[in-house]
């Protein structure tokens, strides 16, 4: 083979190689999203983005739809939240813990460099700030969820990837609020991500990216 004809053929090969590396990416993402009654779509942050400055200062911001009416998706009240003295204060209390979300109690969220808890397998879901509903039907629910990381507890100078699901309805009782504390790392190869979230049991797509967080 000529030197012209192999390097055609490496850089083919090359890009058939993304190709499939980027739908497999959107794959992970979308699986679940037409068969599962909760669809998860994460605007914030965005694969490959540089986040924050010295590691906080930077968002995840989210969007749940749901099949189904608002009783339901657990969702308990609206929320403004935040550390320190904004703390599970007026006029929209909620309080600013690790764990799951008291006022969406299905809700998993993970990142692989958190510092804090139990490392990677720590539920942070009850950091998010502000909670609200954006769309009601007969038989659907939207609601979106925003936190403001203010502290450098994901690392600093840093690669990192975010995973986000809603739990299934794990008690039966026909509400989606099962999210754990912390995900069991089914492996036990010391760091969870999405196939731990997966093992869990989930009625929605996960939602993930891998970014960098900003020295």
């Amino acid at each position: 083979m000529s030197k012209q004809k192999y390097s055609r053929v490496c850089l083919v090969t090359a890009m058939i190689g993304l190709f499939g590396a980027t739908v497999q990416a959107a794959e992970d993402n979308e699986r679940g999203s037409k068969d599962k009654p909760i669809h998860v779509e994460m605007f914030a942050p965005e694969d490959g983005y540089h986040v924050g400055i010295g590691g906080r200062g930077w968002f995840v911001d989210l969007g749940l739809e749901f099949e189904t009416v608002l009783a339901k998706t657990g969702f308990s009240a609206i929320q403004l939240t935040g550390p320190a003295g904004h703390n599970n204060v007026a006029p929209f209390p909620g309080t600013f813990s690790l764990g799951a979300d008291e006022r969406l109690p299905g809700l998993v969220v993970l990142l692989s460099t958190t510092t804090v808890g139990a490392g990677s397998c720590q539920n942070i879901a009850n950091l998010f700030n502000l909670t609200g509903v954006t769309d009601i039907t007969a038989d659907s629910t939207e609601l979106w969820d925003t936190w403001l990381v203010g502290a450098p507890i994901f690392g600093v100078n840093t690669e990192s990837s975010i995973y986000v699901a809603v739990a299934d309805d794990l008690n039966h009782d026909g509400i989606y609020n099962d999210a754990p504390n912390v995900v069991s790392d089914v492996d036990g190869d010391g760091q969870c991500g999405a196939k731990d979230v997966r093992a869990l049991g989930i009625a929605s797509n996960i939602a993930k990216a891998r970014f960098f967080i900003n020295p």
